[in-house]
């Protein structure tokens, strides 16, 4: 379902001369401090992030799953939804698949209805992580890092397959996640299992379009918990550069050890041009996919401090960069949760947009160790949600996205129309 412009109009006129006071005020404010607040607003405007498939469901953990009801059974009802996500917030204008949980079986009634709903295809996702029903040959010992040369050539021809997919949804990048590793010691040869997952990604990206990306991802353990083939930015670069110059890196922000600094990873990434992509969550513990912000914001405005400060120096040659979201929702409405990590990512995007790079740069070069950090600080004690309402506004999307999804109970209105026991696959 859309969500009607006019009732979404209807409820920002309740906000409006509120808003516009706020707004009047921190634009002045702004400007005082020699901020361009128009340039602010429309790169706001221009931020998208991009949704996962599997992430439209009910979250939770291998423990158990509760739903809320109105799930979406189908790739169309879940584009469905990402539409209502994107007209409230006017930043979540694609969709990441995963296959085979997601593959789509009439690519041309799907990429129409996709056009109609507004929503584009970003990258497309494989599981090599997973058995499935009709899978020739198991992944309990690895996938592209097989013993095997025949588990090995399954795996490779399924990234083969979901790149075929993407291509003929109009996508241009495929994101590879291994869970391959072990869980004892001795039970593999760490470099014959690099070799083998190196040569594997090297036939994959043979395979791969002119015109498009490989992501390779990276994590330091689970659900294998003594090593990971691909357990760190370093690995994941090193496969990156092996394969060649379409490939790149991609940071998930829960693929990290406790207390990694992530953000100096998203720099030297940036300054080696090998950043592909981001996908956004949080954690207390582990790769816990909370909610993005809701436990570490300060860590994610300083990861945007090293986006916004090195996508704009002439010096980094770098593409652009893919945004998705990552997220379990355990006991949330999915598509409140996901509004939520828009809003925290658009927030601590702002903030970064906010810092005098030239005068940061200026102190650092002079050692004053306390002003650098004081002005990095200012621009994150700085309240921005009335620009990312008012770069909102000019979108036609939803001043207060997630009070206007409550107040006109769109939840109640996918149960009604879906069930109550609709439930999304995957996961």
């Amino acid at each position: 379902m859309r969500i009607d412009s006019l009732l979404i109009s209807r409820h920002n006129d309740l906000f409006l001369e509120k808003h516009s006071q706020s707004f009047h005020f921190l634009s002045r404010e702004l400007s005082d401090k020699g901020i361009d607040v128009e340039s602010i607003i429309t790169k706001i405007q221009q931020f998208q992030v991009a949704i996962p498939s599997w992430a439209l469901g009910a979250g939770g953990t291998r423990f158990g799953r509760f739903s809320m009801g109105g799930e979406p059974g189908d790739l169309f009802q879940k584009i469905s939804d990402i539409s209502i996500i994107n007209d409230l917030t006017g930043a979540a204008g694609a969709v990441s698949l995963h296959i085979p949980w997601d593959i789509p079986e009439n690519v041309s009634s799907l990429t129409q209805y996709a056009r109609e709903c507004g929503i584009t295809f970003d990258a497309v996702n494989s599981n090599t992580f997973q058995d499935q029903a009709d899978q020739a040959l198991s992944y309990k010992y690895g996938s592209l890092c097989h013993t095997d040369i025949k588990v090995r050539e399954q795996a490779i021809q399924h990234n083969i397959d979901v790149i075929h997919y993407g291509e003929a949804l109009g996508s241009k990048s495929i994101t590879v996640w291994l869970s391959d590793g072990s869980t004892f010691p001795g039970q593999i040869n760490f470099r014959q299992a690099l070799s083998r997952t190196k040569e594997s990604l090297q036939e994959i990206y043979r395979h791969l379009p002119t015109d498009w990306r490989m992501f390779i991802e990276y994590k330091p353990y689970e659900p294998q918990f003594y090593s990971t083939v691909i357990q760190d930015w370093g690995t994941s670069h090193l496969l990156a550069s092996a394969c060649g110059p379409q490939a790149f890196s991609l940071v998930d922000l829960g693929h990290h050890l406790p207390n990694t600094n992530i953000e100096q990873i998203v720099a030297t990434l940036l300054s080696l041009g090998k950043l592909g992509g981001f996908h956004f969550n949080d954690s207390k513990y582990g790769d816990d996919d909370l909610t993005v912000g809701s436990i570490k914001p300060y860590q994610l405005y300083l990861i945007f401090l090293e986006l916004v400060s090195g996508l704009a120096d002439p010096t980094v040659v770098n593409p652009p960069i893919s945004y998705m979201i990552d997220a379990s929702h355990n006991v949330k409405d999915p598509l409140e949760d996901l509004m939520q990590s828009i809003e925290a990512i658009l927030i601590c995007y702002a903030q970064a947009l906010l810092v005098d790079f030239n005068k940061l740069n200026e102190l650092r070069n002079k050692n004053e160790v306390v002003l650098a950090q004081e002005l990095i600080q200012d621009a994150y004690r700085t309240d921005v949600r009335t620009l990312l309402r008012e770069a909102r506004l000019r979108k036609k999307a939803s001043f207060s996205p997630i009070q206007c999804y409550r107040d006109n109970e769109i939840r109640n209105q996918l149960i009604k129309e879906r069930g109550i026991s609709n439930k999304a696959k995957g996961l």
